[in-house]
């Protein structure tokens, strides 16, 4: 019998998942045929479930990649997490070892890292978080590796504000605090990274300084936004969602198919592909 390999991304909702495209362009380029990619609809009551069938199935599962509302809801179902994952409390990426083990992993963090580093921001003196969701754990994660000095998170909340501050001392990281009715003062600083839903920094556009610094800005679509727009316009470095996507769904098909180099550039020209026909 011959076994197929399969890997997928799993969250809710899922169905504007890039992941599929990206890590389908990276089989292509290196030649896995017998690699298969797919999406699931799974939420945190269902995913216990879905794990033990595929665990019975005869096909090879080599990995999951994971999405919002089971970056958390997995650890306890793992065999394992690496130091990464554990510091943010969050997987993104599940193996499934030869010995049978599932091993949680985060490509989010050193995602980000290399994405910045791809663009020549490999260090500052400060930088500033908007917003202090999920993503903003692993900003700061990125940051505790780039930044040699304070990082300011404007937070429209006193419980996110507590939470922040939390998270700044477990990463090691010295988190200064500000209310959100200020978030324009962030954008003077030499790195940003806006973490926020869609349409949250949109009234910021007009606060860009004349020489900005770097904006990352983790949106992806619609894109750009009207503040990654103004950003550029002033001739600011600009990256956005799919840079993140991109470079961890690199670090994602490694662990999976264990093959290195994985092509990057080719990855990226089909999440661009993809969403260019998702706005015609």
């Amino acid at each position: 019998m011959t076994h197929r390999h399969r890997a997928a991304v799993l969250g809710s909702p899922i169905e504007h998942s890039l992941s599929p495209v990206l890590h389908r362009a990276a089989y292509a380029e290196l030649g896995l045929s017998g690699w298969s990619y797919d999406r699931f609809e799974v939420d945190e009551a269902t995913l216990p479930g879905f794990l033990k069938e595929i665990g019975s199935e005869q096909d090879i599962w080599a990995g999951l990649s994971l999405t919002m509302p089971l970056k958390r809801a997995v650890i306890p179902l793992l065999d394992a997490i690496s130091d990464t994952a554990a510091s943010v409390e969050a997987v993104n990426t599940v193996v499934f070892t030869h010995d049978g083990r599932c091993v949680g992993d985060n490509t989010d963090i050193p995602g980000m890292v290399a994405a910045l580093r791809e663009r020549d921001v490999r260090q500052v003196e400060s930088a500033a978080v908007l917003g202090a969701g999920a993503t903003a754990s692993s900003a700061l994660a990125a940051l505790a590796q780039i930044c040699t000095g304070e990082v300011t998170v404007y937070v429209r909340t006193p419980a996110r504000a507590a939470e922040m501050r939390q998270w700044g001392e477990r990463l090691g990281v010295a988190v200064r605090i500000e209310d959100w009715a200020d978030a324009a003062l962030a954008l003077t600083a030499p790195l940003v990274i806006a973490t926020t839903p869609a349409g949250a920094t949109d009234v910021l556009d007009a606060a860009v300084p004349d020489r900005p610094g770097a904006l990352f800005d983790v949106l992806y679509d619609p894109w750009p936004t009207p503040l990654a727009a103004a950003w550029a316009a002033r001739g600011g470095a600009v990256l956005g969602g799919l840079d993140l996507l991109v470079h961890q769904a690199v670090l994602q098909v490694e662990q999976m198919t264990g093959r290195s180099p994985v092509p990057l550039a080719a990855i990226r020209a089909a999440g661009e592909a993809a969403l260019s026909a998702r706005t015609t």
